[in-house]
């Protein structure tokens, strides 16, 4: 197990780390069982963010290693380039019945940032296809976060992950985006109708350049588990209809059951003009990913080959048969399981359970929206002081929670809890002592 270990650190460069960090802390994982991994050594953790946000039903849920194992008897992959395939074919028809109406077309590709990527450049050849080309620009939210690629990047606003790539980078207009633990007012309405007039008065100087929109669905995932009060979503679909600029709802981590509805974005019936999702498609199995278009969006593509309107994207494996499969057992048990019901119904459970973190002296906030979760570490309750970054308290109470066998990454100072949907009760309880130890034993140790 050692040689494992030494050949992770001679060979491997892992993403989002600091590899320094990981030699000093390294970690193997060999299987999983439930809501349950284990490592090289033998010792199981508690999965509490989902392998980063994304499973479903656990770990080797029988229904979908036998719906890979069929589609293996099949075939792999084949190309979706100028044809498809049975999976691919049939889960679109499955995932338009599931979204909201206007959304009628889907677009396969591997990773919820592609998947951003290809909203974005949607919506740049839209504008030009049906002739408004000098609408070019985009709006992305403050502290929001759509994945890694330039695009995705450019729409972003995490200064910590992407003020490094800057001159790579496309510039877009800023929104704020309510904040209600960080605002001066504390007070949900107000925030929220402040960043909506200066969302308004941004678009009422600018509409006539901009493209898109691009926000995240209900929960800014990234920046701090960061909730939006209601009807901010909601407002920002109808100034986008009223000011005629397309809406780009980042469903990725939110969307397939995740906030106690199959997407977000119907918490609030908001119809987006196109939608990007991924992670929970396949329960958390393979690299599956999708954009979403509205028929009218479609149409402005849709035309002879020498009018140049083709959409000129793709990936080598866009639409894989194994993904494809795998995805639409998933739903096939979404729905004959329950499970976006159940999220709802244990979310009333789950939110008592995090108050009883909230009475933790220095557990500022605690955020949630289904099982999307985040307790915001602070020095003083009073005074919402915050800890100096160089202590990297996230990071220490993450490790632990390791320590007492589960698992999660920090959002800075936030600690972030987005278990499997599948877990129990019993589960939710055990999962949650364990970061309310973690967070009592780092913090009392730290002036």
């Amino acid at each position: 197990m050692h040689e494992l270990i030494e050949k992770s650190k001679k060979n491997l460069w892992l993403p989002f780390t600091q590899m320094k960090d990981y030699d000093e802390n390294p970690l193997i994982i060999e299987s999983g069982n439930g809501i349950k991994v284990k490592d090289i050594n033998g010792k199981e953790y508690y999965d509490g963010f989902s392998s980063v946000w994304l499973n479903v039903h656990g770990h080797r849920k029988k229904e979908l290693d036998d719906a890979i194992k069929k589609q293996l008897g099949k075939i792999a992959h084949s190309t979706l380039l100028g044809m498809t395939n049975v999976p691919a074919t049939e889960l679109a028809e499955k995932l338009i019945e599931i979204s909201p109406e206007n959304l009628t077309r889907v677009f396969y590709s591997d990773s919820g940032a592609e998947a951003m990527e290809i909203a974005l450049k949607m919506a740049f050849q839209y504008w030009k296809n049906i002739g408004k080309p000098e609408k070019q620009k985009f709006i992305s939210m403050k502290n929001g976060y759509h994945g890694d690629t330039i695009g995705a990047v450019s729409v972003g606003s995490i200064e910590l992950f992407h003020h490094v790539y800057g001159p790579l980078m496309f510039e877009s207009f800023k929104a704020p985006i309510p904040y209600v633990y960080r605002s001066e007012s504390g007070d949900p309405v107000q925030c929220r109708d402040e960043c909506l007039h200066e969302l308004e008065r941004l678009l009422i100087e600018n509409h006539g350049e901009i493209a898109a929109l691009s926000i995240e669905s209900m929960v800014q995932g990234a920046s701090g588990m960061i909730v939006m009060p209601e009807g901010f979503l909601a407002g920002v679909r109808k100034l986008c209809t009223n000011y005629d600029v397309l809406l780009i709802v980042d469903e990725v981590a939110t969307g397939f059951g995740r906030t106690g509805k199959m997407f977000a974005c119907e918490h609030e019936n908001v119809q987006p003009d196109l939608m990007a999702a991924g992670k929970g498609i396949t329960g958390g199995y393979l690299p599956i990913a999708v954009t979403f278009a509205t028929e009218d969006i479609y149409k402005a593509f849709y035309d002879d080959y020498e009018n140049l309107k083709t959409f000129f994207h793709g990936h080598s494996y866009t639409g894989n048969q194994l993904g494809c499969a795998v995805a639409i057992e998933n739903l096939r048990l979404f729905e004959s399981e329950e499970i976006v019901e159940q999220v709802a119904r244990k979310t009333e459970r789950l939110h008592l359970l995090l108050q009883d973190l909230k009475s933790l002296p220095h557990v500022g906030d605690i955020r949630q929206l289904g099982f999307m979760c985040g307790a915001e570490l602070v020095q003083s309750k009073e005074t919402k002081l915050s800890y100096p970054a160089e202590q990297r308290i996230g990071y220490k109470v993450s490790l632990k929670m390791r320590e007492l066998g589960m698992l999660t990454r920090p959002l800075g100072d936030v600690i972030a809890f987005l278990p499997p949907l599948a877990s129990t009760t019993e589960e939710l309880e055990e999962m949650v002592s364990i970061m309310k130890e973690a967070i009592e034993e780092v913090t009392s140790f730290v002036f």
